[in-house]
């Protein structure tokens, strides 16, 4: 497989311009609505001296989620304070040595677990505006063909087919502009390794395809609010373990008493065996890069686990020449699945033999 070259082990940042906010709890006409709370937040979150110190920590790329509404004032009319805070971060970014990947995060039409009344991939209008968002960026950062744009993390799962169209109008009217500028597409069902094989591939060595990877979910949105079968189970999942507390995960939430019947622990062969389609994805396409933009464990699972899972779920990555980044530096409280890899108020990383992990050192 190819090398994403200077993109090989990165650190996501989310709470700042996406997951700043729990829209889940908003009424309809308040969700797509900016205050000076956010303002604020948008301005201060993070500093020259967080670029700093991921730098520090030797990851090589940082991968910037944002959200549509926080730039689209209007349909087609953008946020200038807010391009401001995105140039600022990327001189961050050349002055330490990082490279960039812009992810649109959150796209109007696809918020990932919200469901909305009018669908991204139903709707020319919504369609039009998200490729005009990223026209407004290529014309803003042109000159900067270091800059990796990550089209839409998680596409909710709906029909490849759908996505794949507005991937290629997306690509098409980016090359219009550039002809080399990097470009990643991720998979249906929120970047599922099961749907890569979905995938339109492009005869273009600029596109770059990417998935993530959450497996097992038992384990790492363990006793998580957002999502309905961790809070009901409600217990603590141990990493590297006994299969049997995952089995009885199945039975008490989904009265499956026969999930993981082939499997007999939790441990790196079962990571091994879910990434299968991803390392079956890149040997079959051996001259397209594959990147897995997105992995984490919620922060409040003990971090001897987390460890432990984010060193297997690496080392099958580096065995596979598959590069990586890891999510994410830092999660506000407002985000109810906090994947944050930093202390709240130090803002350093919650262990040393993490940051040897994440780095590579496995």
């Amino acid at each position: 497989m190819k090398r994403f070259i200077g993109f090989e082990h990165g650190m996501g940042i989310g709470g700042w311009l996406t997951n700043y906010k729990r829209f889940n709890v908003l009424p309809l006409d308040r969700r797509l609505c900016l205050t000076i709370g956010d303002m604020e937040h948008f301005a201060t979150y993070i500093t020259e001296e967080d670029i700093k110190y991921i730098s520090e920590l030797g990851m090589d790329h940082i991968r910037l989620g944002f959200d549509q509404i926080v730039f689209e004032q209007s349909p087609y009319n953008y946020r200038e304070e807010i391009f401001l805070h995105v140039d600022n971060f990327i001189a961050w970014c050349k002055k330490y040595n990082l490279n960039v990947v812009l992810n649109m995060h959150k796209a109007i039409g696809n918020y990932c677990d919200i469901k909305e009344d009018v669908e991204l991939l139903d709707d020319d209008e919504l369609q039009n505006r998200f490729i005009a968002l990223w026209l407004a960026f290529e014309k803003r950062y042109q000159s900067d063909n270091g800059i990796a744009f990550e089209l839409l993390n998680e596409v909710r799962d709906v029909n490849p087919q759908k996505w794949n169209a507005l991937a290629e109008k997306t690509v098409n009217a980016i090359r219009k502009l550039n002809k080399t500028r990097k470009i990643i597409v991720g998979s249906t069902s929120w970047n599922s390794v099961h749907t890569l094989r979905h995938l339109k591939l492009f005869d273009d060595e600029n596109v770059i395809y990417t998935f993530h990877t959450y497996d097992p979910f038992e384990f790492t949105h363990q006793q998580g609010v957002l999502q309905a079968a961790p809070l009901y189970y409600n217990r603590k999942m141990p990493y590297p373990c006994d299969i049997e507390r995952y089995r009885d995960y199945h039975k008490t939430v989904f009265n499956n008493p026969n999930a993981y019947a082939n499997c007999e622990k939790m441990d790196i062969n079962h990571i091994r065996n879910s990434l299968k389609p991803a390392v079956d994805f890149a040997n079959q396409n051996p001259d397209k890069i594959l990147w897995c933009g997105e992995f984490g464990t919620i922060r409040h699972a003990d971090i001897k686990w987390r460890e432990s899972w984010t060193r297997d779920v690496i080392t099958v990555l580096k065995e596979n020449g598959i590069p990586y980044c890891v999510w994410n530096y830092l999660s506000t409280p407002n985000d109810g699945n906090r994947f944050s890899l930093v202390d709240d108020d130090n803002r350093k990383i919650l262990s040393d033999e993490m940051a040897k992990i994440i780095r590579g050192e496995v």
